[in-house]
């Protein structure tokens, strides 16, 4: 939320520029490519469910429910026959590798926090895309040093019918063996 009404300050929430129209006609459209309702209801109902139900959780159910029936999952900078899948067609078969992926990851007892972790919300022109900058912040590294892990990555999100047709997630394929 902002400081100070038009402010031309950007929200930490859907990261949506304030100003004088768009705030006070949450539905018009100007220095922003989406509305203020579209921005918010895009996070609340994609990147925050997806972030929770995949990084959060490591619920393959929950995440598969996010992508329509056909979605696409991809992780392009992935080997093929690497730990974590490349490429998932069908809400179906990202809930089985992603839940089998899961268990594998199980062994690692390091938990993302929340707190310490961050994001940025990037809109576009066109309303059914946005884009998600993420340092998911993982407390201890595993090897008793106590030290901290942050994995970036950047996901490209494309949303058909309320859930999301397509994802494209970019990060260091080396922080995912």
């Amino acid at each position: 939320m902002f400081g100070e009404m038009w402010s031309y300050d950007i929200c930490s929430v859907c990261f949506w520029e304030d100003g004088l129209v768009q705030l006070r006609w949450p539905w018009s459209f100007g220095a922003n490519a989406v509305c203020l309702v579209d921005a918010q209801r895009n996070y609340q109902r994609f990147g925050a469910s997806y972030v929770y139900a995949g990084t959060m959780t490591r619920n393959a159910d929950a995440l598969a429910e996010n992508f329509t029936a056909d979605g696409v999952f991809e992780a392009p900078l992935m080997a093929a026959g690497a730990t974590f899948p490349r490429r998932l067609v069908g809400r179906e078969e990202i809930r089985s590798a992603m839940a089998a992926y899961y268990e594998q990851q199980a062994k690692d007892d390091r938990a993302p926090n929340p707190e310490k972790s961050a994001y940025v919300l990037h809109t576009t022109s066109d309303p059914d895309v946005f884009i998600v900058e993420i340092d998911v912040v993982f407390d201890g590294d595993g090897d008793g040093d106590g030290g901290d892990v942050t994995v970036s990555l950047v996901q490209i999100f494309r949303i058909r019918d309320g859930k999301i047709a397509r994802l494209r997630d970019y990060f260091a394929p080396e922080l995912m063996s």
